[in-house]
């Protein structure tokens, strides 16, 4: 499996986006598209990558992009948290309510 995308709604205007597999170039660019989506119509998207296993290059450019526009990282792997906020990605260490 590349990359499985689960939407979960929130009570709140916001839906949290559940990621398992791995977040490599093939799927980098559909989460952007998911998260613009939901973005555009709710305002407010979270990123639950507690069931991501691999994150290469492009995925962690993505993630970047991702949260320089708001969207909050939740709930990685202590190696894929450390990976993140390397590169300046605030990481919310616990996966979002559901």
């Amino acid at each position: 499996m590349v990359l499985r995308i689960t939407r979960y709604d929130t009570p709140t205007p916001a839906a949290t986006l559940r990621l398992e597999g791995r977040l490599v170039e093939a799927s980098a660019a559909l989460l952007e598209h998911e998260c613009s989506v939901l973005r555009d119509s709710l305002g407010s998207v979270a990123i639950d990558l507690s069931g991501v296993a691999v994150v290469d290059r492009l995925g962690v450019e993505a993630l970047q992009r991702l949260h320089r526009t708001g969207v909050a990282i939740r709930g990685c792997s202590d190696l894929i948290a450390s990976i993140l906020q390397a590169e300046g990605i605030r990481v919310d260490p616990s996966p979002p309510d559901r």
